[in-house]
């Protein structure tokens, strides 16, 4: 369910201060939630809003104002609108930030998922508190399906009920349009589906107000010139080339279409506050408008996101986001397009979807046979009442543990995957450990000594490897000046260190102070709470006390320095997921999966690991500083350099391949799995692990139980109906099976248990009811 989320502003001003109330609750009910704050006093927070405005309405590119205030857009003008725009972003979400207002902040963060739609209404009189642009907060901002409207402190509901008509009836007056095209405008409304338009072109003020009061109106359009008094108090729409008007001036027609189901008034001009706040005034339940001049391409690029969205099913305000944020592609001609259209709400109002806005009925169905019939029924709710008791329950991480021993399973069971012959792994095992030894090389610290890790590096600088990876930890100084000289000079060595986690109090580790810090990268791993690594960290925020400065990790150090002659970079998209070329990496989400209450902080995707085995070519340190090389082993390839040994402190993980300590992966062959991954996919086109949507998930189970259902009515014998419930199961998994393998986490342990609970509880249900009718 949506929840709705009202912040009420009291008394106050920017010198003062505002005193807030919060309020959170489900939608169409009462809030659950509320708490009172303050924002301080911000005296220059107009300033900086007026600043932007100057800035902004200077550009006038082509705007829905008059003819005869457009402007030539100028570049300089346009930086100094975007410089501007940063300010004053800047400078709002400090404020926003402030101590006092903090109780508020965690209680939404507290009461409200970033998955949940959330309609959020600003409660407010101060018309220079609606001006500020609080789309851009950043709290706001973590939801992607939240969405702000204005409203007034006061308002209150139609009584009258609404006569719902076959068409969504739709007023659209064109007016003046002098200097701009509302041609456009008029042929995207012709375009929407089950909707009746009827068209006002430059009308006078009598042909205007017998069309209010003629018919029961929807939704009102108006395209054209308009415009808002300086304290925003009233609004102007110009009819034609001679005739404007204020809303006042309409008032009677306007109340009189309101009350007869009037639910939306689009206002796709310039300016619109002002129109806004004297319709407001007549309680209409829902307005659309442009806050500031508007470009006429913005307009009309708008207005075709937001139809597309809410005729195809978006709720109001999802298509409202939708459309603003689509704008944000015209940014680079028209700044601060994104900053333009906003909701204006009765909050006494719910906001209809496109098809609550018209009558669906349809004529009666003929029956289906009596029996067909009920049992369809009791099938459908049946599986229905099953697959929410098994969604439950999956989502308090009952089946957690389960979902994770089947995707270890069927992890185990995949093919195997031929050498990566990118990589070449250089191991360091007990026996290179005793010859070091033997040789009277000081280990001291590492598990490499300097003398052999010096002529390691040397002679692979001959065989020009692409990049050269050393995962082992050496957070103390060098005393060999060659291999002080070598570790400084070597462009394509990559060093590591582990970054602290004062959560559990792990200090973490320096890097090598020699390797420069643009060649360092973290070796730290994410594992489950069974201590399995099923993850692969791309990049982090480290803590302000770590001791380890890298932001990314050592696996896309690597990859990234070997994909680099390519052109290939690494980026970051809007949603902050990491692209390698065309390729992006999305981030896991604390519900992922089988997962469904995980740290997800950083970059995190699942590890698709190639092998149990072998990931790479490998070759031990003392047989490679010892015999002679192929230049085409190393040449161009990335080298990984770390330990296998498993003596006194073994560098091992569990994975889903075994748990126990002689079954575990070592380390750096983690490393090369994840280094792999990357350029496979990034090269390849080898599928990273990707889950399904929260609601594809759950249609996923209840098609299982419908299933299980189905077979429920074959009324077949326990033995017989055991053996099919195992045969589809067996298929069930097949299929989960063959997903994995081409890259796709889909619930098989929810599928399966729903599967059964329905055969199980419909043969009841069906014994029982035989039994009743034969008077058992």
């Amino acid at each position: 369910m949506s929840k709705l989320v009202v912040l009420k502003f009291g008394e106050g001003s920017f010198e003062q201060g505002f005193a807030v109330t919060l309020e959170i609750g489900e939608e169409r009910e009462r809030a659950t939630t509320e708490i009172t704050g303050k924002l301080p006093s911000f005296p220059e927070m107009p300033l900086y809003y007026s600043h932007w405005q100057s800035s902004y309405r200077q550009i006038g590119n082509r705007y829905r104002l008059h003819a005869d205030k457009m402007q030539v857009t100028n570049v300089s003008m346009i930086q100094d609108c975007e410089n501007a725009s940063h300010i004053l972003r800047a400078r709002f979400n400090t404020w926003l930030r402030a101590e006092e207002f903090r109780p508020l902040r965690e209680k939404w963060l507290e009461r409200l998922s970033s998955t949940e739609e959330v309609r959020v209404i600003l409660q407010t009189e101060n018309s220079q508190l609606q001006l500020l642009p609080w789309h851009l907060w950043d709290l706001l901002e973590r939801y992607p399906k939240a969405e702000i409207a204005l409203s007034s402190p006061s308002y209150d509901r139609i009584q009258k009920p609404r006569t719902l008509n076959q068409l969504v009836n739709i007023l659209a007056i064109v007016g003046n349009s002098q200097g701009i095209d509302t041609q456009a405008d008029q042929a995207l409304l012709q375009q929407c589906s089950n909707a009746e338009v009827s068209f006002l072109v430059e009308p006078q003020r009598k042909e205007l107000t017998d069309h209010l009061w003629g018919k029961n109106w929807d939704i009102l359009f108006f395209a054209g010139h308009s415009s808002s008094n300086k304290n925003g108090e009233s609004g102007r729409i110009y009819l034609n080339k001679t005739d404007s008007l204020t809303i006042g001036e309409l008032k009677y027609a306007l109340r009189n279409a309101i009350e007869n189901g009037l639910q939306l008034a689009i206002f796709n001009s310039c300016d619109g506050l002002g129109l806004a706040r004297e319709l407001a005034d007549l309680q209409i339940p829902q307005m659309i408008i442009m806050r500031e001049p508007v470009p006429d391409q913005v307009a009309k690029e708008f207005l075709k996101y937001f139809l597309e969205a809410f005729a195809s099913g978006e709720s109001l305000y999802q298509a409202v986001r939708q459309g603003r944020e689509r704008l944000q592609g015209l940014e680079d001609k028209f700044p601060c397009a994104t900053w333009l259209p906003i909701i204006c709400q009765n909050p006494a109002q719910i906001p209809p979807t496109w098809d609550e806005l018209r009558s669906t009925k349809t004529e009666d169905i003929p029956n289906l046979a009596l029996s067909t019939r009920h049992r369809f029924t009791t099938t459908l709710l049946s599986s229905l009442a099953i697959t929410a008791f098994v969604c439950g329950v999956r989502l308090l991480g009952l089946l957690e543990n389960p979902e994770i021993q089947a995707f270890d399973l069927m992890m185990r069971q995949r093919p195997v995957e031929a050498l990566d012959s990118r990589l070449l792994v250089i191991t360091i095992d007990d026996n290179d450990l005793a010859i070091q030894r033997k040789n009277n090389e000081s280990l001291i610290g590492a598990s490499i000594s300097e003398k052999s890790l010096n002529k390691l590096l040397a002679k692979l600088e001959q065989y020009q490897p692409r990049a050269i990876g050393l995962d082992i930890y050496r957070d103390f100084k060098a005393k060999e000046p060659d291999l002080i000289t070598r570790l400084q000079k070597t462009q394509n060595l990559i060093g590591v260190c582990k970054g602290s986690d004062g959560t559990v109090n792990i200090p973490g580790n320096e890097p090598p102070p020699e390797i420069p810090k643009t060649n360092l990268g973290f070796s730290d791993f994410i594992h489950d709470r069974d201590g399995v690594i099923r993850r692969h960290l791309l990049f982090m925020n480290q803590e302000a006390t770590s001791l380890c400065p890298a932001p990314l990790a050592f696996s896309l150090q690597l990859a990234s320095l070997y994909l680099r002659p390519s052109g290939i970079e690494p980026k970051f998209t809007p949603e902050g997921n990491l692209q390698l070329g065309k390729t992006i990496f999305p981030n896991l989400k604390s519900r992922t999966g089988g997962y469904q209450n995980i740290d997800a902080n950083g970059g995190q995707i699942l590890l698709n690991y190639r092998s149990s085995k072998q990931i790479a070519e490998q070759v031990k340190l003392t047989q490679f500083l010892s015999s002679p090389i192929n230049p085409s082993a190393i040449k161009d390839k990335i080298v990984l350099i770390g330990v296998v040994a498993k003596g006194d402190s073994p560098d091992t993980w569990p994975t889903p391949y075994g748990v126990p300590l002689d079954e575990q992966m070592p380390g750096v062959l983690v490393q090369a799995q994840m280094v792999s991954q990357i350029l496979s996919a990034v090269q390849d086109g080898r599928p990273l692990l990707r889950v399904w949507s929260l609601w594809a998930e759950v249609a996923w189970i209840w098609c299982w139980s419908l299933v299980g259902g189905v077979l429920a009515w074959r009324k077949l014998s326990s033995p017989w109906l055991a053996l099919v419930v195992s045969i589809t199961s067996s298929v069930l998994y097949l299929v989960c099976f063959g997903l994995l393998i081409s890259g796709a986490w889909v619930p098989f342990v929810p599928s399966a248990l729903s599967l059964v609970i329905t055969v199980g509880l419909m043969s009841i249900y069906t014994t029982t009811k035989v039994r009743v009718a034969s008077g058992e």
